[in-house]
């Protein structure tokens, strides 16, 4: 079993290192890694070029965003499972050997996700994220939690649904997710700490700055479920769902609370590999 890697970057070159290095310090499995830069003008497409022999594959052209470039990525892509992570987020040690070991253990699976960490920009962990079990209804009224850093798809899975919506900038994750769901895929939560996802000013989700067009396509990723917009009742529906999932994980709520509140709970760092390559030996390119 082979894993292709993608990573796509633009000018977030103060991270893209400790990405790059968390995919190529895997042992135990079979990476194809593909990086994909549209244009970068901070250093970034030279850091690439560093390690040029320790990339499978180098993608530097323009694209029409974050989806385009994924597909653009798997678009060269010839292993039989998919994950992606972008550039300033990171594996931990052992996460790949983890998910081939997962994946073994549930053969009809179409797609596992394990969880992981929110970190800083630094990579300093703030708390655990724990994943939810996915389905497109759970999914619309938010019942549903996949940590995308932490998910790995099957090739054939992906292309029967078309890969990623290009002009869904802001949750095209989730939208792929959905419509494996619809398409009749399984998923499957896999527990395991897998990930680090980084929320900083300059991320998607630490600026908010998409919220709006973030609240668009949820609503209608929304009529593509239910066929229908969403109404004030629904967000009622939506509010005691989110109160009443609360209830029902009690310890889930606490640990949350923990891992934000008690000293010495969570590691002090989860980078767990060198940023300065050694002995690095040259991966065949196509």
């Amino acid at each position: 079993m082979k894993f292709s890697i993608v990573t796509i970057s633009f000018n977030q070159r103060e991270f893209l290192e400790r990405a790059i290095r968390s995919v190529i310090s895997q042992s135990g499995v079979d990476i194809e890694y593909i990086v994909v830069d549209p244009g970068s003008t901070d250093g970034s497409r030279e850091l690439i070029e560093s390690y040029r022999n320790q990339i499978s594959k180098i993608v530097f052209e323009p694209d029409a965003g974050p989806a385009d470039g994924l597909n653009k990525g798997f678009a060269h892509a010839t292993g039989d499972w998919f994950g992606y992570i972008n550039s300033d987020d990171f594996f931990l040690n052992g996460a790949l050997a983890q998910a081939s070991e997962a994946i073994a253990r549930n053969p009809t699976a179409d797609c596992i996700y394990g969880d992981g960490y929110i970190t800083d920009a630094d990579g300093r962990p703030r708390r655990r994220v724990i994943s939810k079990p996915f389905d497109a209804w759970s999914f619309v009224w938010g019942r549903s939690l996949v940590l995308q850093q932490s998910t790995f798809i099957r090739a054939d899975g992906f292309r029967e649904v078309g890969g990623f919506n290009i002009d869904n900038r802001t949750s095209w994750d989730a939208e792929l997710l959905l419509d494996m769901s619809l398409s009749g895929k399984t998923l499957k939560h896999v527990p395991g700490l897998w990930s680090a996802f980084a929320i900083h000013e300059g991320s998607i989700t630490g600026s908010q700055r998409h919220s709006a067009l973030s609240k668009l396509n949820h609503e209608r990723m929304f009529r593509k479920v239910t066929g229908r917009d969403r109404t004030t009742a629904d967000l009622r529906r939506m509010k005691f769902y989110r109160h009443f999932d609360q209830l029902l994980q009690p310890r889930l709520s606490a640990s949350k609370i923990a891992d934000r509140l008690v000293p010495g709970r969570l590691p002090a760092s989860l980078v767990g590999f060198d940023l300065q390559p050694k002995n690095p030996h040259r991966q065949e390119r196509f």
